[in-house]
């Protein structure tokens, strides 16, 4: 387990170092430009990321020893939401920068062993779910920033990696809010990168399936987005899914965030 806490760091330092270094160059038109999340401009997936890293490195800090001041979650989104798009995108490098440096500074003891009271899920969880869960907000919304100025953009590979075993271990239990199985009649079990899925009254990840129904052909980065809902036209060249579903059926699972 201390492996993928470590994989996962990582993943979200390379996350960080690649994004940031478009950040400080985008011109105030292009941070005004809308992103994959078609409801957002760039600069407000960069401050959606920002207020995050703000709100979610205070349950970490804390569950490590570090004295926290308390501040609503209203208050820091409010504060975020006010600011202007370029006081949006350096907040992001600010805040994401000092949230990495905090986990990066986490001992091995404390990676294995801290349980984080995120406020929001009914009882702590470990420190690899909270990073986990992180991690796929990251992921995601870093594609829907580039995918804005290239639209061949897909999710890190490695990330896509990191993020396919997360699904199939501690982080699973998202599934249950991004998923909507009774979209399909009958239940299914599809190959995809690195494992497999099954829908039934549930959607789980696994890390193998013997005799699939149907095979999902695409990288791990493409499997990644659809689970987000971000695997759609035009964004889904060279895809299908091949056997007892469609790739529009897995669509209708997995409607997005």
């Amino acid at each position: 387990m201390n492996q993928l806490v470590d994989r996962t760091i990582t993943a979200l330092r390379s996350e960080h170092d690649a994004l940031a270094g478009l950040v400080r160059t985008f011109t105030d038109d292009q941070l005004a430009t809308t992103s994959g999340a078609a409801e957002w401009t760039v600069a407000q997936v960069l401050s959606h990321l920002g207020s995050g890293a703000e709100i979610g490195r205070a349950p970490i800090a804390r569950a490590a020893g570090e004295a926290v001041a308390a501040e609503d979650n209203q208050t820091i989104w409010a504060r975020w939401d006010a600011s202007a798009p370029r006081a949006q995108a350096e907040g992001f490098l600010e805040y994401d920068g000092r949230w990495l440096a905090m986990v990066e500074a986490l001992t091995p003891e404390q990676r294995s062993s801290l349980t984080v009271d995120l406020g929001f899920l009914p009882e702590p969880v470990s420190l690899l779910t909270a990073l986990g869960m992180r991690l796929n907000e990251v992921a995601n919304h870093s594609w829907d920033v580039r995918v804005a100025f290239d639209p061949h953009a897909g999710v890190d590979a490695e990330s896509a990696a990191v993020l396919v075993d997360l699904l199939a271990g501690p982080v699973g239990f998202m599934l249950g809010f991004l998923a909507k199985p009774a979209e399909l009649m009958d239940p299914v079990s599809v190959a995809v990168p690195g494992g497999g899925l099954v829908i039934d009254d549930a959607v789980t990840v696994v890390d193998h399936l013997e005799s699939p129904s149907a095979t999902f052909n695409g990288p791990a980065e493409a499997f990644v987005r659809l689970v987000s809902g971000r695997l759609k036209a035009p964004y889904d060249n060279g895809v299908t899914v091949e056997g007892s579903i469609t790739l529009d059926d897995l669509r209708r699972v997995f409607p997005g965030f």
